[in-house]
């Protein structure tokens, strides 16, 4: 075989969301993309805050010499110094440039925290339903994945992740605001989950990693606030991007920050600036560091998402569809009315509607729904989703 078995596997279980993705690019070449209603790819339709281009122009026309050299493998200084001071006044905890590694978006920044923490055969437990990525990442590094189940409004399960927990489990990764969900972890959740995780690592001698993965954070409605990890236990990582709040995917630029209290936090952030070396990645970009520097307290207009998220929801739900109403990031997540949820995307395919099925995130029997398309598209689908309620039985 060309390429390993292993990858071989992993090509077999490749992600559902580039798939019917793919699928949306041949149906628009056919009908047109007015009439295709592509919900497949978490991709901002939104373009980037008024900042960012005013920013952009002024380093274009002041260039500053040397800024496309390598610098520390952790980043700029000023632009990890911006970015801890802004984590200074949302948490009250004593951030500093030093807290904090500037990665290529959070893919990137996952990747290189599990590189700094795993030993072959680590246990690292995720929530279902996940980003599925998250599985290829952890194998990535020797780790093995546990999957524990969450409620049923897709909040953490805390008797079941305590089932999951052994002498193995290094790291716990949480999605808040949630993909595929939608929903929010709130304060007394998160303090429960501190506590437990705290411990759970004094009984068996280890120390057991929060890892909070926010590239939705700033993507929140109806006036809810997002507790901040740092505040539940000191062995907290957040690992976030620009990808979403400043409407950013393709420039791959986020950052790892750790908690200024956790565990050996000289020996982590020396194998954390070690591995975004030698993973490769040398440094993240350089010329979307000078940018974002500048932009920690910008993102994009949220109402937009906000109006399109109630405009969908509120239509399913008319039609009989049954979900958890998201209180972020830009998904619906809503129960297949049909048992097999690959059944139910292959049937609204029929009406030139993708989703995703449930089973691309490690829960079937749903399927996702991507609205950070444009609202005429959504506005477009409408009738096409009636069609597919009255053929599914449920009007």
């Amino acid at each position: 075989m060309t390429i390993s078995k292993k990858i071989a596997g992993f090509l077999s279980q490749a992600s559902w969301i580039r798939k019917m993705f793919e699928e949306g690019e041949r149906l628009r070449a056919i009908y047109g993309a007015d009439k295709v209603y592509d919900f497949t790819l978490g991709n901002p339709d939104v373009e980037p805050p008024a900042a960012f281009k005013e920013e952009l122009r002024k380093l274009a026309a002041n260039p500053i010499p040397g800024m496309h050299r390598y610098m520390s493998n952790a980043g700029y200084e000023e632009t990890r110094r911006a970015v801890a001071e802004v984590l200074a006044e949302e948490t009250g905890l004593p951030f500093r440039a030093r807290h904090v590694v500037m990665t290529v978006g959070a893919g990137g920044g996952l990747n290189v925290v599990l590189k700094t923490l795993l030993d072959q055969g680590d246990e690292v437990i995720v929530l279902v339903p996940y980003f599925v990525e998250y599985r290829f990442y952890v194998d990535n590094h020797g780790g093995v994945i546990k999957e524990v189940p969450t409620g049923p409004d897709f909040q953490p399960d805390l008797a079941a992740l305590e089932k999951a927990i052994t002498s193995r489990t290094k790291a716990v990764i949480i999605n808040s605001p949630n993909n595929p969900t939608g929903v929010v972890y709130g304060a007394a959740c998160l303090a429960e989950l501190g506590k437990l995780l705290d411990k759970k690592g004094e009984e068996l001698g280890t120390t057991i990693y929060l890892i909070s993965d926010e590239p939705y954070a700033k993507i929140i409605y109806d006036g809810i606030e997002l507790p901040s990890v740092f505040h539940f236990t000191r062995n907290s990582i957040v690992v976030t991007s620009h990808s979403k709040d400043l409407a950013l995917p393709g420039e791959r630029i986020g950052y790892t920050a750790v908690h200024p209290e956790i565990s050996e936090g000289d020996l982590l952030l020396e194998g954390l600036v070690f591995c975004n070396r030698t993973l490769g990645f040398v440094n993240a970009p350089a010329l979307m560091q000078r940018l974002v520097a500048k932009l920690q307290r910008e993102k994009v207009d949220i109402a937009a998402y906000q109006e399109k998220r109630d405009l969908l929801y509120n239509h399913l739900v008319s039609l009989g569809f049954e979900m958890v109403k998201p209180q972020g990031a830009f998904y619906l997540f809503p129960r297949s009315p049909l048992p097999d949820d690959l059944e139910f995307a292959r049937l609204a395919q029929k009406h030139n509607i993708l989703v995703v099925p449930g089973s691309g995130f490690g829960l079937p029997g749903y399927f996702r729904i991507s609205y950070c398309i444009s609202k005429q598209i959504i506005l477009n689908s409408l009738p096409a989703w009636t069609q597919l309620a009255r053929e599914l039985g449920l009007l």
